[in-house]
């Protein structure tokens, strides 16, 4: 598997070059967040806001009312909890095209509980008017920013940032609305979002071979959260549905699911693999991911429930896959 370093760096300057409508604003996390060579290239389009956010978000909003395009980057956290006032009133309630550009989010940084936004994509998908897009590999990183420019209103972005893996073809790019059908099969469907599909994809690799069909989803879009794919894996799956992702599992991508399966009266088993309404430590993202259950192990775990068999897979068994960038094999009429 290859994996790219700061896949964002050099993208979003080559992105941004034709675009002089597009600005970027930092929350004093400019190298942080992979903006300085950026801030470096276009430092007329470069706005350092300082440690106040709430003032950062309502800037943007008067930048987007005179017609430029604000690129707001900071850590995830620091784009809703505080600022969520400004959030709502000044951008989301007036429909600005204001992107928020969220590193780190869920578990994956080590700062504990200050720095971990692990209910962002509940809060914000109660938002009226908030697009929500959750990266999970490096061509995902190199291609939400067109998805994001292409919303007519405020998105937030879930991104990735350093060592970032390449899970998908550079050719397949995220699409708004449009999950990933990575697998088929009828026995279990498998939705995963952000970087728990890399350890959902080692999971479904040793279990397809043990004979379990999976029909296994990544999705890169939570809200809208229409895509006709996701209830056509759910319906097909004679076991049930496990969701993973790297959130609470209030709110997320497995109330989303929930809610999908309870509007279409579909009667399966759900199973939310993610944070089980707690706080989480300060440590690695591999110790996290373990501690609390989002790894491929706790993956395989859930499917041997709900097949009701016992597979006597190892950690070693996973760790011993090795993955390659895969081409979505999604109908062409669902891109």
């Amino acid at each position: 598997m290859e994996i790219v370093m700061r896949p964002h760096v050099r993208n979003f300057i080559e992105w941004a070059k034709d675009k002089p409508e597009v600005v970027v604003l930092s929350a004093d996390l400019t190298n942080s967040c992979e903006i300085g060579e950026w801030r470096d290239t276009y430092p007329d389009r470069f706005f350092s806001m300082g440690l106040a956010e709430q003032n950062m978000l309502g800037f943007a909003a008067g930048l987007a009312r005179e017609g430029f395009f604000p690129f707001l980057h900071t850590f995830a956290v620091f784009l809703y909890r505080r600022p969520y006032d400004q959030l709502a009133m000044s951008i989301a309630y007036p429909n600005l095209p204001v992107r928020l550009m969220g590193f780190l989010p869920g578990i994956l940084t080590p700062g504990g509980v200050t720095h971990q936004a692990i209910d962002d994509v509940a809060i914000l998908r109660a938002t009226p008017n908030m697009t929500v897009l959750d990266c999970g590999d490096a061509t995902d990183v190199e291609s939400v920013l067109d998805v994001a420019q292409a919303v007519n209103g405020p998105v937030y972005v879930r991104m990735l940032r350093g060592e970032v893996p390449r899970l998908f073809d550079r050719a397949d790019r995220m699409r708004l609305n449009r999950a990933r059908v990575l697998s088929r099969g009828t026995d279990v469907a498998i939705l995963s979002s952000s970087v728990c599909t890399e350890e959902a994809m080692r999971a479904t690799a040793v279990l397809r071979a043990r004979g379990v069909g999976i029909q296994h989803l990544h999705v890169s879009t939570l809200k809208p959260f229409s895509d006709p794919a996701v209830m056509e894996a759910i319906q097909a799956a004679r076991y049930g549905v496990i969701t993973m992702e790297n959130h609470s599992i209030v709110g997320g991508l497995g109330s989303a699911v929930a809610e999908l399966m309870a509007e279409a009266g579909a009667g399966k088993k759900l199973v939310r693999i993610g944070l089980r309404d707690v706080y989480a430590h300060g440590a690695s993202r591999h110790y996290l991911m373990k501690e609390y259950g989002l790894d491929a192990i706790s993956l395989v775990g859930a499917v041997e429930g709900l097949v009701g068999q016992r597979f006597g897979l190892t950690e070693d068994d996973l760790a011993a896959v090795r993955l390659q960038a895969v081409h979505s094999e999604a109908k062409a009429e669902a891109l």
